[in-house]
């Protein structure tokens, strides 16, 4: 890595989050929206379509986990590579130290996979900031969207994102990463790290 010893890093400014007068409606637990207008045929069907098996009561994946979201991967896909994971359902801590190998100026997509139980979780966001050598270089904020509880793994896939290129590119990079909702629920915060290289190995 001596390469990149006296490159220049331009860091990113962190902007304030545009403050906004939208307030989320006040929470509803799963059984309330079910029995809300229950006489109401079409809406009893239509709520039964949105929700699936957890029209039928509360869908717990992991009993001893009193979380609504449970977030269990997270992969990288690029075009022609095999999928990179990262467990998110053991040892945190032990992920910073286990970096992907990027090709620089690919483009590649992130995906995450979770279980929701009990509860329907609304606006969930997934945040990424991005560290080279300390200083902020990359801020993402993806709105996710808001899932009912179900026993199958659901998944969010973001858009296309390149990497950068070129020696100036190369080099180690730290991301935190956070998953929340509109509620501020923190669902699963972590660090995670890659290298973006000429090549894949």
């Amino acid at each position: 890595m001596a390469e990149e010893e006296n490159v220049q890093i331009d860091p990113v400014v962190e902007e304030e989050e545009e403050s906004t007068t939208y307030k989320p409606p006040p929470e509803k637990s799963l059984q309330e929206m079910i029995e809300t207008d229950k006489e109401d045929e079409s809406l009893r069907k239509y709520k039964e379509t949105l929700l699936g098996s957890s029209a039928a009561g509360a869908v717990v994946v992991d009993p001893n986990n009193p979380k609504r979201v449970l977030v269990r991967k997270l992969v990288l896909l690029a075009e022609g590579q095999p999928e990179k994971e990262l467990d998110l359902t053991g040892d945190l801590d032990a992920l910073k130290d286990e970096a992907f190998t990027i090709k620089e100026g690919i483009s590649y997509k992130i995906r995450i996979d979770f279980h929701v139980q009990r509860e329907i979780v609304t606006g969930m966001k997934y945040i990424q900031r991005t560290f080279r050598k300390g200083l902020l270089v990359d801020k993402m904020t993806h709105m996710v969207g808001s899932y009912a509880p179900k026993e199958e793994v659901q998944s969010y896939t973001t858009p296309i994102e390149d990497a950068p290129s070129g020696l100036i590119a190369r080099g180690h990079y730290t991301v935190k990463s956070l998953f929340t909702d509109d509620d501020n629920n923190e669902h699963l915060k972590w660090e995670w790290s890659f290298n973006i290289k000429k090549d894949w190995n």
